[in-house]
């Protein structure tokens, strides 16, 4: 089957509880989608205008209706990342030094601060402003208790008390000071032990301005630390009700949107196509002619799917429009498209000079470990657009023949003569052609691997990485369980239209 891949050529061989948690789960899921995106060297949108499918009539919407979808599809791909990404965190915005959203943000705050500076510089003071922010910090730290926290929700009631602190003020015996011993403490006892040694230097702060800033640039941290926690709570919760959560939203997308599964037809009949033709070829008897007597070849739906997804690692990402039903994952498959990239080349390397080298050499597993580690790293920036494979490869070539040497010098055998260097340099430097034969054939052992991983993804043990790719196996390895995954969840979700679609397209076939 993977070799079918190459032969058709796909394109080309070779993505808290108080409202403030949830702007900044929103913030984070384009954060890291952004920072995603500049790892991908062939990632921006196609000049070219893409003519989508005809199999559904255009249909108007109202803003309302565009506005009420983007929520929905902005809501689905938020709880899609929650359950997809284990590593998933919120952090803190930092807006860019020279930017004027960080410009304007400074001198609104100062102006705030100066303002409330001089209300309490006056004689009496002016407790207006201060009053407000307690009101912020008393619902900021309620906010931070569960159901069972009856004692220190009493005691945050009790203290912050805003119409008895406004009744303080007017009479003069409002102690500021007094308070934000208090809100310091509680602050201490609620915070993650990440944020202790914040939280205790504001005890050395005396002046009520700076404290306050203080105060709120810690409460800020400890959102995002409890929106955190919120994610790590219901994540497993979410996991279970995710599917049928993102197949409702896309359900009610697609009926707004009637022709949303265009691009995902295009993609199965591609792939229905591709294995039919494949399999036809092989029900021809040897000798040629007709095929055999019966029924034609017929193509197992699972198989397929397993097909298209395999496509989705050989994708023009700039010229050809994403499958809809894969497209909050497209950052992703582009990163394991970059990432096989690599370990294609780094296989081909590593199966070419453990050819030419002597037996003894092969065999030898620190050796082959260390090899490894010297062409990853040279290999390191391959998805950058200002990265030269044939450059790095002629580099990866003077130091693999200078490692083959000393070795062989320590194994007591006779380095590399001249001639064999010249030889191992140049099918090393061949490499960087997507043609050359080596390199094609570590890429289909590659996509033989994951089909299998794909066939077998609920079996033990897992499949055995093919002849060849032993030195490059944990690392594809690792790729392949994260491939995998990603495959499954999306079946899951996405079977009923997946099964719609099929039985068409292979009525047809």
């Amino acid at each position: 089957m993977s070799e079918n891949l190459d032969k058709s050529n796909i394109n080309e061989a070779g993505k808290s509880k108080s409202s403030d948690s949830e702007q900044g789960l929103e913030d984070a899921v384009e954060v890291s989608d952004e920072a995603l995106q500049k790892k991908i060297k062939s990632g921006s949108p196609s000049t070219q205008r893409v003519q989508r499918p005809h199999s559904s009539p255009p249909r108007f919407v109202t803003v309302e209706e565009l506005l009420e979808t983007a929520k929905g599809v902005t809501n689905m791909a938020l709880a899609h990342e929650i359950v997809i990404n284990g590593d998933f965190q919120i952090k803190p915005v930092e807006l860019p030094e020279d930017s004027l959203e960080k410009r304007v943000k400074d001198i609104v705050h100062k102006a705030f601060w100066d303002c409330l500076s001089v209300q309490l510089s006056e004689v009496p003071p002016t407790y207006d402003r201060a009053i407000k922010l307690v009101g912020e910090i008393k619902e900021t730290l309620l906010s931070f208790l569960l159901p069972g926290h009856t004692r220190l929700r009493n005691q945050i009631t009790e203290v912050l008390d805003l119409d008895l602190i406004k009744q303080e003020a007017e009479n003069g015996a409002l102690d500021i000071s007094k308070l934000a011993e208090f809100i310091i403490g509680m602050m201490g006892t609620l915070c993650a032990p990440v944020r202790d040694e914040e939280v205790k230097k504001l005890k050395d702060i005396k002046e009520i301005v700076p404290l306050f800033r203080a105060i709120f640039s810690a409460l800020d941290l400890m959102k995002v630390d409890m929106a955190n926690f919120a994610v790590s709570s219901i994540r497993p919760h979410l996991m279970q009700q995710s599917i049928e959560y993102e197949r409702k939203q896309f359900q009610e997308f697609l009926e707004k949107q009637p022709n949303s599964l265009d691009f995902v037809t295009q993609w199965l009949q591609e792939a229905t196509d591709d294995l039919m033709s494949q399999k036809y070829k092989n029900a021809l008897p040897a000798a040629g002619g007709a095929a055999g007597s019966g029924d034609g070849p017929q193509l197992d739906p699972v198989a397929v799917q397993n097909y298209a997804y395999l496509k989705l690692l050989k994708w023009d990402h700039l010229h050809r429009p994403f499958p809809e039903t894969v497209l909050m994952d497209h950052s992703r498959f582009q990163e394991f498209q970059l990432q096989l990239e690599q370990l294609t080349v780094l296989g081909a390397v590593l199966l070419v000079t453990f050819s030419m080298a002597a037996p003894g050499i092969a065999s030898r597993a620190d050796f082959a470990e260390k090899l490894k580690m010297i062409v990853k790293i040279l290999l390191t920036d391959m998805h950058l657009p200002s990265f030269h494979l044939e450059d790095a490869l002629t580099a990866v070539g003077e130091k693999v023949c200078l490692e083959v040497s000393s070795c062989l010098s320590l194994c007591g055998l006779s380095p590399l003569t001249t001639d064999k260097e010249a030889v191992l340099k140049g099918q090393i430097q061949a490499v960087a052609s997507p043609d050359n034969p080596i390199r094609r054939i570590v890429d289909s052992r590659i996509l033989t691997f994951l089909d299998a991983y794909l066939a077998s993804s609920h079996q033990k043990p897992s499949p055995i990485a093919p002849g060849g790719l032993g030195p490059i196996q944990k690392e594809l390895e690792e790729v392949a369980v994260k491939f995998v995954r990603l495959v499954n969840y999306n079946k899951m979700v996405f079977s009923p239209y997946y099964d719609a679609i099929l039985s068409k397209t292979l009525a047809r076939s």
